[in-house]
Formats: structure tokens, sequence, C-alpha cells
């Protein structure tokens, strides 16, 4: 589907007098973000981890909640830390059992939910095992606040519970005897836009920051600030990973978490990045620093892979291992994993395109895909594909289990978790975000009620919204300004990711001096092109020579010498020690 490209404003004059100190472009880019006073442009550009990051006592049953589990560890009472199987709930997981580990805690367990087996969040059967094997208190991570009957049942067996979650609350709240929650109703905290893992760190925070009042140091002689410091490489992880907003104190938990990483203590992520080909057999990085898009894209998918294809137990145990052997097995399986989800993904990608293509769903302003060859593990990574291939909201459905179980993902101008509240009489259980979800139908037979309700509920959401897919675009720059002083300045704006993407820019009426396939059958296109002088920049189009991803064959419409416009973003190409800028290709035109 072509794009439109929609170029930002300019700010107005007044914001740029006002801050002489900023170069045009920066000015720009943070009028673009919503940041327009000092306040808020200070603590975007140089967040100071003790001036921004919120005391934990502000939830309002922090102090309830860290009561219980230091009398828990007193009494050596069972715990239970309950997490999710995505990378947000493992970081969750692995911060909150180390914490509970290094506070004193010897009665301590984890559970992990199975994506096939048990689904997402709490469910009665685990509330009954947790019964049976006398657990006393249970710690949620990255789930529990649409557990309401689960809860209760807890709450009857005479266990207690704490929820520690950031998804989508429902009208009524889990009767839990303290949640830890930025968005339940009257709700003190701040911020709201915490991922899992930083919702765990905070119950963390709170437990250190108790701790600290009667003792100086832990138990093993590390100071309360050192450890907790040392946490948030999983912190990043999860909060890039996860995408929530990277504003506020989100952008600066993973902007400390990405210092962390490149010199982290975690023995199983050293080795996880090792396999990753990001560090050598000796630790030391093969590129200068880690940033957002490393972990998006080599560090998240492989220990999302273990949930998707086999268990994140592997996960949970690799970042939790204190034996460099084991994390070397770990870190290996891990991979692996990743390798089958990449093959598997493309697979049911190409069928999942062609289905809805036989049956012209494309009319339709939700896309649904259905397969008896689709699990749950892969589910939302499928509709995701489907959603960025046709620009709507898509859902994918496995058929091959007793349980009929579907993923979705959205634009943002529909929220699939609105939608699915207004008909939760299709569903065993679901949750997710306004963008993402998941869930679990009542009956094989509601399956095509269920579609057609959701595109009748659409219609009246999204009829009069323009589909056409967008690329915002900062700002339209000649390609002689593209130099290490303007990707310096992009580093301020580290971490990217959602409120804060990496800058898009634009530059029109470029001469194309040659243009060669490369990759694999030659899917990406290198492309040497010339501005407003004679210097020759190198681009890289990925996926443009592929016809499937695109509309146009640019192969064969591309000459030396024609005119286009380009859609692109500043970065840098390292191999062998060497250093260069490179534009990647988001999109691109034929000159008018």
């Amino acid at each position: 589907m072509l794009k439109k490209w929609v170029v930002r404003p300019e700010p107005p004059a007044e914001f740029i007098n006002s801050h002489p100190e900023l170069p045009l472009i920066v000015a720009r880019l943070l009028w673009n973000r919503g940041l327009k006073t000092q306040e808020q442009i200070d603590e975007f550009l140089n967040p100071d981890y003790l001036a921004d990051i919120h005391d934990p006592f502000l939830f309002r049953d922090m102090d309830k909640a860290t009561d219980i589990i230091f009398d828990a560890i007193a009494q050596d009472k069972k715990i239970v830390v309950h997490g999710d199987y995505d990378a947000d709930g493992v970081c969750a997981t692995t911060i909150l059992t180390k914490t509970l580990k290094k506070l004193g805690a010897k009665n301590l367990s984890v559970f992990l939910p199975s994506r096939i087996d048990d689904g997402y969040g709490l469910n009665l059967k685990t509330i009954k095992s947790f019964v049976e094997q006398k657990n006393d208190l249970i710690i949620t991570c990255d789930c529990g606040i649409t557990n309401v009957a689960e809860v209760k049942a807890a709450k009857d067996a005479g266990l207690t519970v704490i929820i520690s979650d950031h998804h989508t609350p429902p009208e009524i709240i889990p009767p839990a005897d303290a949640v830890i929650h930025a968005f339940q109703p009257n709700e003190t905290y701040p911020d709201k836009g915490l991922a899992g893992a930083a919702v765990a760190f905070k119950l963390a925070q709170g437990l250190l920051k108790k701790h600290q009042k009667n003792n100086s140091i832990l138990t093993d002689g590390q100071t309360h600030e050192a450890f907790e410091k040392w946490l948030l490489d999983l912190v990043a992880i999860a909060t890039i990973g996860d995408m929530v907003p990277l504003i506020g104190e989100s952008r600066t938990l993973a902007r400390y978490g990405l210092t962390v990483i490149n010199k982290t203590r975690n023995i199983g992520l050293k080795q996880l990045l090792v396999v990753a080909s990001l560090v050598d057999e000796n630790g030391k990085p093969k590129r200068n620093s880690f940033d957002s898009e490393t972990v998006s894209f080599q560090i998240v998918p492989r220990l999302n892979a273990a949930g998707r294809m086999d268990h994140a137990n592997t996960a949970y145990a690799l970042l939790a291992s204190e034996d460099k052997t084991d994390a070397e097995k770990l870190a290996l399986m891990l991979n692996q994993n990743n390798i089958d989800r990449q093959k598997m993904t493309e697979e049911l990608t190409n069928r999942a395109i062609k289905q809805i293509n036989s049956v012209d769903q494309t009319k339709n302003f939700v896309l649904f895909f259905s397969d008896e060859a689709l699990s749950v593990g892969i589910a939302g990574l499928i509709a995701g594909k489907i959603k960025d291939t046709y620009n709507k909201p898509a859902i994918a459905i496995g058929l091959g289990g007793e349980e009929i179980t579907g993923s979705g993902r959205s634009i943002p101008e529909f929220n699939i978790m609105e939608a699915l509240h207004s008909m939760p009489e299709f569903f065993l259980k679901y949750g997710g975000h306004p963008q993402a979800c998941g869930f679990s139908l009542k009956s094989r037979d509601d399956l095509e009620k269920f579609q057609s309700t959701m595109n009748e509920y659409a219609s009246k959401t999204i009829k009069d919204v323009d589909m056409t897919p967008q690329i915002l675009v900062d700002a339209e720059i000649n390609l002689e300004d593209v130099d290490w002083k303007l990707y310096d300045i992009l580093q301020k704006f580290e971490p990217f990711g959602a409120r804060n993407e990496e800058p898009i820019y634009t530059a029109r009426n470029l001469t194309v001096v040659e243009i060669n396939p490369v990759g694999n059958d030659g899917k990406h296109l290198k492309l040497m092109v010339r501005h407003n002088s004679h210097t020759v920049r190198k681009t890289i189009a990925f996926g443009f020579g592929d016809i499937n991803k695109h509309p146009l064959d640019w192969k064969k419409i591309l000459h030396a010498g024609d005119k286009i416009d380009l859609v692109f973003t500043v970065g840098v190409n390292e191999w062998n020690g060497n250093r260069e800028l490179e534009l990647s290709v988001k999109d691109m035109k034929v000159s008018e």
C-alpha cells in the first residue's frame, strides 16, 4: 500500500526564539514530541536518575505491599512469584525474585505460565495448585489486574495476594491485599506509562528503601543503591521491548538501563549478547554501545522466543542464572528458538496474506486470519505483520487446540481493548493494551459471530477514518546536512520508542547514481544518490527489492539518472572497527 508522507509543522517562532541555545532541528524535534516547557526539555535531554525517578511509596498500596512481603520473609512463609511469558514478564519476575532473595527470602518459588496450557495471567487451575503446594503469598508480575475470579479464589483459600501489573484494568479491580498499578482508580502514582518490569522494579525499590531504614548494607555487603541500579538492565529491556511510551520516568529508566546493559553483571544476559554476536567471547562489545535498536531487534526477540516456541522458564533461568556454563547452554537454546520462530513467522505470514486476499477480506475494517498450524506463541507476531501490511486492525486465531485463542494488533485510531470490552460475552478471558490484545473464545461456534461483531463495532468507530498509512516526517533536509554532528545530536534523543520514535527525514529531487540489489534474492536495494552537490551518498533500502512487501517493483522502475524523493533515518553501520553514517530508507517515490 502506498503511503502518505506528512511533514510535521515547524514550531512557532516564539518557541524557537525562547530557546536560542537549541539548533533548529533539535527545537523542531522537541516541539513535535510535545516537549515545550524548559522542565520537560531538561528532563528529556538530560535525564537525572535522582531527580526524575519517583518515590515508590507514591503508589498508594506500596507501604501495605512491602509490609506484607517483609512479614512473609520474617515468618518464612511460602512465597510464589507469578510472572508472564513475554520479555516484560520474565524481566519483571527476575527483578523481583533477585530482590526477594537478596532480602532473605528462602521459601521462594517462581511460576511462569505456558502460553498453550495456561494462557495469559492467573487461572483457577494454577490457583488450585498454589493452594495444594501450601503457598502463603502470591505476588504477580506483569499480570493479575484482570483476574478477579482467580484472586477471589486465592483469597477464599486463605492466600495473600499482591498484584503488580500495568495492563488495562477492568471496571472491577481484583480483591487483592495490595495492588501496585498506576492506572487503577484513584491511584496516586504520577507516572502512568510504566512497563510491567518497571512496576516490579518500583516494588523492589520500595522493599530496598524500607530495608535500608534498619540495615546499612545488604546481606552480601552490597549497598542498596548499587543493587538497585544493577537491576536497570532488565528494566530497560522490558521497557523498550514492551513498547510503552518512552517519556517521563520510563525514558529515564531506559536511558540508565542501556548504560547498565553495556557493562552488565547479569551472567545470563552476557551470554545472550555473545550468541547474538553483539560481543565477543571475552565480553568486548562489537560496536561502540548498545541502543534501543539493539534491545528491540536482538535481545527482546530472543527472550520472547522462549515463551513463543517452548516455555518462558528458559528465558527466566537464563536471566536468573549464576553459573556461566548453564547460561551458555540456555543462551544457545534461546537463540535456536528464535531461529525457529523467524522461519515459522515468515511461512505463516505468507499464508495469512494469501488467505485474506483469497476471501477478499481487504474491504473489512478488521482483518482475520485463522489456521490450525498457528500457535498461540506467534499469533501476535502474525497479527502484527497483517496489520503492518494492510494498515488495519488484525486478529490471528489458532484453531489447532481445544481452546480457540487469538491475538490482535491495531492501528492508533482503533482501541482494540475497548472493542473487546464491548463484547465480553465471547471470551473465557482477555486482556491487553489499546493496540494489542490476547483472548480465548468461549466456544468454537462463536468464531464467525465474533468476527462479524468486531467488524460491526469497527465500522461505527473508524468508518470515517482515512486508512491510508502515513509516515510522519520530522523535517525536510538536504543530504549535505547529514553529518556526524547531526548524528551526535540525535543521540540525545535515545532511547527511541513509543512517543519518541527515531527521527525521520525527507530529501527531495535526489539523483540516482547507481542501484544495486543486495542480500538474499536481491530483496534489499543499495542506492547511491546525489543531492545538491557532487557528493555521492550511500543509502540502504531494506526489503524494497521484494515485490511481495512493496507495491512497486523498484528494481525495474529505477535507473541511473532518475530523480527520487526519500524518507529515511540516520544511523551508523559498523564493521571491522570502521564506522560510517548509514541512511536507512523507509519509503521512496519518483519525484514529481
